[in-house]
């Protein structure tokens, strides 16, 4: 069986610096953002809140999802979250 895997918005704030991702550990994934563990973008632009998230059944799912999604302009990405996340909540503390 194929590992499931996960695509996910972290954001600096409302309407702030998005960055979309792909992991087969979410709740992993977000935490290491969330603490500046890695060197890169999420951690140079303070996306610590997880505003959206979808679970595919397999990773390859997750990938092309991940990848259409990084192609789309900035509007279609915040209605994406606004369309189950209109108040920009921190949905980290929901996965542990």
């Amino acid at each position: 069986m194929e590992k499931r895997g996960y695509v996910y918005i972290m954001a600096s704030g409302r309407n702030g610096t998005l960055y979309i991702g792909m992991t087969g550990d979410l709740v992993k994934r977000v935490w290491e953002h969330r603490e500046g563990v890695a060197d890169g973008f999420t951690k140079r632009y303070g996306c610590k809140l997880l505003v959206w998230f979808e679970c595919h059944d397999r990773i390859d799912e997750a990938i092309r999802r991940e990848k259409q999604m990084k192609e789309w302009r900035r509007a279609w990405k915040l209605r994406e979250i606004e369309a189950t996340n209109p108040d920009w909540n921190d949905l980290f503390p929901s996965l542990i």
